[in-house]
């Protein structure tokens, strides 16, 4: 399985996607509400996040990055953590991050 079926099947799933690009690869977007759904699951699977990405008015926002954190990708401190700093900073931003999925859960 590739990743990105792998995140359809399994993290995005009933989720709706806010970036409204035509390219089937294009980075998943979402509100605050499904991305913390995204953040349960992705921690449900032991998936760990390089960096979130927010945007506001379909402009970058920020990133923060796990080395930020100095945690590994695959911490939830850190992304949790992360995640809460931008709610707090900011209303009405749309979330996106990079996934590290191991080998072994992709060939399950």
């Amino acid at each position: 399985m590739e990743k990105t079926e792998f995140l359809a099947k399994n993290i995005f799933l009933n989720l709706e996607n806010l970036n409204k690009e035509s390219d089937s690869d294009s980075i998943s977007y979402f509100s605050e509400a499904d991305f913390a759904i995204v953040l349960e699951r992705i921690e449900k699977f032991g998936i760990g996040i390089y960096e979130i990405e927010p945007r506001l008015k379909g402009a970058s926002f920020d990133v923060k990055l796990n080395e930020d954190y100095r945690k590994k990708a695959t911490d939830p401190k850190w992304y949790n953590r992360a995640f809460f700093e931008f709610k707090k900073t900011q209303t009405d931003l749309q979330y996106s991050a990079k996934y590290k999925i191991s080998d072994k859960l992709l060939n399950r």
